[in-house]
C-alpha cells in the first residue's frame, strides 16, 4: 500500500456512523470504544462537530478522532479519545489527519484545553505535554507520561482534577 496519501478530514455525518463504529471495532479488537463513542453521542459531552473522520481521496473512511466535554475542576476543557485508524491504513496519517482538524476544529470553536491520555510517543507531535506538569491529574492512576494537556490558546492552563463525562465511567 502506499503510505502517502492525501487524507481528507471532515466532521462525522449521521451517515458515518456505522463506519466510526466498524473503524473502532477494527482498531481495538473489542467493542469497548465503539460502544463508548455510541454511549457519548447521546450524553451532554457530545460537541457536533468535534467528531472528525479522515478519508482517502476516493472518500474511504479510515480514521476517527473525537474530543468530547470534561473538566479540569470547574473548568471547561475537552478530552481526546478515542482516536482509531482501520488496520490496514494505520501508520499512513489517518489518525493525524484527523487528530488536527479535530484539534483545529476545537480552536476554531474557542476551546482552551485538550487532554489526552494516550501513548506518550505519538501525542507530542500535536503539542501535548505531561499534564502532571501543570499541576493537572486524572481521578485515576494512569502513567505519568501517559495524561497529556495542550493548550488551545495563549490563556494559561488551570491546575485541578480532570472530570470525566460519565460514559468514560472514570
Amino acid at each position: 500500500m502506499n503510505t502517502h496519501i492525501d487524507w481528507i478530514s471532515r466532521a462525522e455525518t449521521d451517515a458515518d456512523i456505522p463506519m466510526i463504529r466498524e473503524i473502532n471495532l477494527a482498531a481495538f479488537g473489542t467493542p469497548l470504544e465503539a460502544d463508548l463513542v455510541d454511549t457519548l453521542r447521546a450524553d451532554a459531552a457530545w460537541i457536533p462537530g468535534l467528531s472528525v473522520v479522515a478519508l482517502t481521496p476516493e472518500g474511504t473512511l479510515a480514521g476517527h478522532a473525537l474530543l468530547t466535554r470534561c473538566h479540569i475542576d470547574g473548568t471547561p476543557a475537552l478530552c481526546l479519545a478515542p482516536v482509531a485508524v482501520l488496520p490496514e491504513y494505520q501508520k499512513t496519517g489517518a489518525g493525524s489527519a484527523a487528530v488536527r482538524a479535530a484539534l483545529a476544529a476545537a480552536r476554531d470553536r474557542g476551546e482552551h484545553i485538550v487532554t489526552v491520555l494516550g501513548h506518550p510517543a505519538y501525542y507530542p507531535r500535536f503539542g501535548f505535554s505531561p499534564a502532571s506538569g501543570f499541576g493537572i491529574r486524572p481521578t485515576i492512576d494512569v502513567p505519568d507520561e501517559a495524561m497529556m494537556v495542550l493548550g488551545l490558546d495563549d490563556r494559561p492552563l488551570p491546575s485541578g482534577t480532570i472530570h470525566y463525562a460519565a460514559p468514560f465511567g472514570i
